[in-house]
């Protein structure tokens, strides 16, 4: 029996490249494989924490801007309780190293964080919608992807076993769903705006956790 390809296959299609080189990412390498240095984790905490807030807004602001009821409230379940489940990973690791999210926004995580808002605020619904994609369709791959490999003593196993998970996977499967219904009522050109707006957020994706690993600061570093 022939499987139908969803629309949104299209956009992971375009977008495989990056995740290609997502992987290859010395970030994405080191925690794998458990050798990831702590400082270099607990700056990406901070920042994905910082992340999270605005990725929140921008889910909820989508859902202002959907026509469909449904849409609007699968929406503002995503930006509760699918970010919710993303936030007790991080109060897990926030506990054990004793740390807070009191810190500036590095530059990727600037850069990510109003692209999304500036989109959801002006862009095009498609685009918006498929901007809002990448944050968790790629963390589940990269989850599903570190589990074949995850050891017992490996420190980062919780982070690695929340993405890959019952809970996250759920929530992913709710927003490619919506996403998906949301295509079937796109014009061509929509379409290729949301394509567009996946490619860029997968992008963003690469830059935010290659930005952790550099510990990226601000330049001129001058006060």
């Amino acid at each position: 029996m022939e499987v139908k390809m969803r629309l949104i296959d299209e956009l992971w299609r375009k977008a495989e490249k990056i995740y290609s080189e997502i992987l290859k990412l010395p970030f994405i390498e080191e925690l794998m494989k458990g050798i990831l240095p702590e400082e270099k984790f607990i700056f990406y905490m901070q920042q994905d924490t910082l992340y999270l807030n605005e990725f929140s807004k921008a889910l909820a602001l989508a859902g202002v801007r959907s026509s469909e009821q449904k849409h609007f409230r699968e929406f503002l379940e995503l930006a509760s309780a699918g970010v919710e489940a993303e936030r007790r990973i991080h109060d897990t690791y926030f506990n054990r190293y004793g740390i807070n999210a009191d810190v500036p926004m590095a530059p990727a995580c600037f850069t990510y964080s109003h692209y999304l808002l500036s989109i959801a605020f002006c862009g095009s619904y498609g685009k918006c919608v498929g901007a809002l994609l990448p944050c968790f369709w790629i963390y589940r791959e990269v989850g599903l992807y570190m589990l074949k490999s995850l050891t017992e003593s490996n420190p980062y196993g919780e982070w690695i076993r929340a993405y890959s998970g019952e809970e996250f996977s759920l929530c992913v499967d709710r927003a490619l769903a919506m996403a998906e219904e949301i295509a079937g009522s796109l014009s061509k050109k929509e379409f290729e705006d949301m394509g567009d707006g996946f490619i860029k957020a997968s992008r963003l994706e690469w830059m935010f956790w290659d930005s952790a690993y550099r510990l990226e600061k601000w330049q001129p570093a001058v006060k």
